[in-house]
């Protein structure tokens, strides 16, 4: 929007910029306002008293100079004598506040040349007020396009901000460091490089799905953004193609997302004629698969819900088929132990599968063979077996309440180990320090491989 250095039909500005962008018409008189207030005091003075007022009949934006009817100035920049004032009122008396209105603009030019012929540079302000009218011009622009800006970033967020957690369509335009500038419409929005899934690609003018993740009210930047890498968009796109979800009769109850590899979700249905599971499938997997395409091939697995903790863990862990599972309530942790040939499949290319599980059930997951488990037990009876008084069947029974490895034992109360039946506290504190020891002894073998291997390295 280009203002006029010589001639500024301010009406016509306001009509124009209220019309374009909807902005109300004080925002404008407001800001022009404010800008002439603000070039007076930079080209006349900060010292000196001024007023600014709108006409709304010329359109203009009249500027008054305010000064002090005194005796004797003794501040010529906001007093003026009593004689001077006379010139310029009637009747003026000691103490009265008089207002010039200075006239800066060019289709003003004759009257500030009438002014000054009848009462001379009475305001001491000529020279300067040759060039004022150009300097307000541009320091009009100035606040104007940012008063633009802030009404505009105030409308996005009005029209944005109760939409925060709703996913979004729009066109990709611009891309800046690898963030991607989405048109919406209305307004653009930002999906930065962090919100994109890794190895999802785009063009100018391609279509994005993304969830609104944050809207800002200050921001001078993009206010919206965007994202695909947050789980509840996978949990949006399921409310769409769901419509049991949707309805709130199926439930997600847990997510756990590592975005463009895989994710897990735990659902459960309040309706016992509804399959949670079944309907986030849908008919010959059409439902799952549309959520699929959308994320570009992400792998996603859909398990039942359970408040056995057990039985939800086993679910977590799918396809791996678990042998037995140890739950520590005390520490929040779980110990799963597999077959020899699933423990990769339960724990999944770098982790994946039970890092995703264990953030599903929220308890830490560790993941142990059955092979390993033997090892453990068979070290550990060889140390406890030095125990006098221990006897081997009590022994047997303290591995299958899960006491197996020295972690077990020293992660337990020895009051909870002096319960087991055969026991008292007296071998309960034999027994953890016994598996202290051997913690200790399996830490220097470890550190001792280590180094062998870096050494062959």
């Amino acid at each position: 929007m280009a203002l006029e250095e010589k001639k500024i039909n301010w009406n016509e500005l306001i009509e124009t910029a209220s019309r374009e962008k909807g902005i109300e018409k004080s925002v404008f008189v407001d800001a022009m306002k404010e800008a002439i207030l603000k070039a007076a005091k930079k080209v006349f003075g900060e010292e000196r008293e001024f007023e600014v007022a709108y006409n709304e009949e010329t359109g203009e934006v009249e500027l008054y100079q305010y000064m002090t009817v005194v005796e004797k100035v003794k501040d010529p920049l906001r007093e003026i004598s009593l004689e001077q004032a006379r010139m310029i009122d009637e009747d003026p008396q000691i103490g009265d506040e008089l207002g010039i209105q200075i006239f800066y603009l060019e289709q003003d030019k004759e009257k500030a040349r009438e002014q000054d012929e009848r009462f001379g540079d009475i305001l001491k302000i000529k020279t300067a007020r040759n060039a004022f009218g150009r300097i307000a011009a541009q320091v009009v622009k100035q606040v104007v396009l940012q008063k633009i800006g802030e009404a505009e970033r105030l409308m996005v967020y009005r029209e944005f901000k109760d939409r925060v957690g709703e996913i979004v369509t729009g066109l990709a335009r611009r891309f800046d460091r690898g963030n991607i500038i989405v048109d919406l419409g209305k307004a653009e929005a930002v999906l930065p490089l962090r919100e994109q899934c890794p190895r999802e690609s785009y063009r100018s003018g391609d279509r994005i799905q993304a969830l609104i993740k944050e809207v800002s009210k200050e921001a001078k930047g993009h206010q919206i953004i965007l994202s695909r890498a947050d789980s509840r968009f996978v949990v949006k796109l399921f409310e769409k193609e769901v419509p049991e979800i949707y309805e709130g009769i199926v439930k997600i109850v847990s997510i756990a997302r590592e975005p463009g590899e895989r994710t897990k979700i735990a659902v459960s249905s309040s309706d016992s004629d509804v399959d949670p599971v079944g309907a986030c499938v849908g008919m010959k997997g059409s439902r799952v698969q549309a959520v699929v395409q959308e994320l570009k091939g992400e792998k996603i697995d859909i398990i039942p819900y359970s408040t056995d903790l057990a039985k939800y863990v086993c679910a977590a862990v799918a396809p791996a088929v678990v042998q037995r599972v140890l739950i520590d309530e005390k520490n929040h942790q779980i110990e799963l132990i597999v077959p020899d040939d699933q423990l990769s499949l339960a724990i999944g290319r770098r982790g994946q599968n039970v890092k995703l599980a264990s953030k599903l059930v929220g308890w830490a997951i560790e993941v142990h063979s059955e092979s390993y488990i033997a090892e453990q037990k068979k070290r550990l009876a060889e140390v406890l077996s030095q125990i006098e008084g221990l006897d081997p069947s009590t022994m047997e029974y303290l591995f299958k309440l899960g006491y197996h490895s020295p972690d077990n034992i020293l992660n337990a109360d020895e009051e909870d180990i002096a319960a087991v039946p055969g026991l008292n506290l007296a071998l309960a504190q034999a027994i953890q320090q016994k598996a202290y020891e051997l913690k200790v002894k399996m830490r220097e073998e470890e550190e001792a491989s280590q180094e062998v291997k870096s050494g062959e390295a």
